[in-house]
């Protein structure tokens, strides 16, 4: 079948279509993408404004109508932390979904780590044991752990790499003083979280699932995107603290003369750095490895999972939410639903 996955993150919204069956790693057919840094079109109330509404749903239509011409016969669409936690959020789904049809499901942090994770998971395999998993996002940073697909803890903090940039580091390159302020800003934010994972265990695997880390992992000597999704990459904590420092004290133009670092998150890449480094430091561990399946793929694998069992799947506690349960858009969606007209 082919699966359509809408993807509306904090710095880029994305349709990626899949070609996929039970049984099988899904194969992408093709994708649609626009940057668009939700946080960015926050007010001083925590609104997303007007402008940023419609570059939304103009947005919507044109993945709907993407994944209805390549034929989808199946459409998974949600959102995470920018809309989750914008004010008027749920006026915002309203809007979407009268101007186009096309209903976002909102996910809550835990559950998206927790889909992450799963990813994760089913990329490692078994043989892997325990599994760290961190996500950088551009409104949130996820965290989970377990010896399962699904996690036993899993949690997110709004330690986004857009939002801290936003909200910390006006300036250009950054003073020393505000690098100062959010590293103690991320240490005080990451500590309690982090001890929510005491008594756990210990991972055998940390891994990091995001742009973010594979833009860092690429700087600090990683093989490029050319070589594949099966490609060992690693990210060192040493090199990640020497990388850090001299970002700090590079332009954003600077910035895009390094591998692997995209004008779109060129701004932003000190940000993650730090949140990176602070969580290898208070999680103890000296490395992470750069997995290439994340949110989407947990997403898309647990929908297949859908076709194989009679009933839904039994989720762990944090993991309840029906959209996670049971599909979300019946295969006839996209064939018989047409969508608004754009504004």
């Amino acid at each position: 079948m082919r699966l359509g996955v809408l993807d509306i993150g904090s710095n880029t919204v994305h349709l990626l279509l899949v070609d996929a069956h039970p049984g099988a790693r899904p194969v992408p057919f093709a994708s649609h993408k626009r940057p668009l840094s939700l946080v960015q079109y926050l007010d001083a109330d925590g609104n997303i404004s007007d402008a940023g509404q419609h570059e939304l749903t103009d947005f919507v239509l044109e993945a709907w109508e993407f994944a209805a011409k390549h034929k989808a016969e199946d459409l998974l669409a949600f959102c995470t932390s920018a809309i989750r936690e914008a004010t008027n959020g749920p006026e915002v789904l309203a809007r979407v979904k009268h101007e186009t049809t096309v209903t976002l499901e909102e996910l809550t942090g835990s559950e998206e780590a927790s889909m992450t994770f799963f990813a994760v998971r089913r990329w490692y395999g078994w043989g892997a044991g325990p599994i760290l998993n961190l996500d950088i996002g551009g409104g949130s940073f996820e965290m989970a752990f377990g010896q399962d697909e699904l996690p036993e803890m899993a949690t997110s903090v709004p330690l986004g790499a857009s939002r801290l940039t936003r909200d910390w580091l006006a300036e250009d390159p950054p003073s020393a003083k505000s690098v100062k302020e959010l590293r103690r800003y991320i240490r005080a934010t990451l500590k309690p979280a982090v001890r929510q994972f005491d008594g756990l265990g210990r991972a055998n695997l940390v891994a990091g699932t995001s742009k973010t880390f594979r833009s860092l992992a690429r700087i600090a000597g990683a093989a490029p995107s050319i070589a594949g999704p099966y490609a060992k990459r690693e990210l060192n904590g040493t090199d990640l603290g020497v990388w850090a420092q001299r970002i700090s004290a590079m332009k954003t133009e600077d910035r895009l003369h390094l591998p692997g670092v995209s004008e779109a998150r060129a701004n932003q890449l000190l940000a993650g750095a730090l949140v990176a480094e602070a969580s290898l430091e208070l999680f103890k561990f000296k490395k992470i490895r750069i997995c290439p399946w994340a949110l989407r793929e947990g997403l898309i694998l647990r929908r297949l999972d859908q076709l194989v069992f009679a009933g839904p799947l039994d989720p762990a506690p944090h993991v309840s939410a029906p959209h996670l349960a049971a599909p979300h858009l019946a295969a006839p969606y996209l064939a018989e639903t047409q969508p608004a007209a754009a504004p």
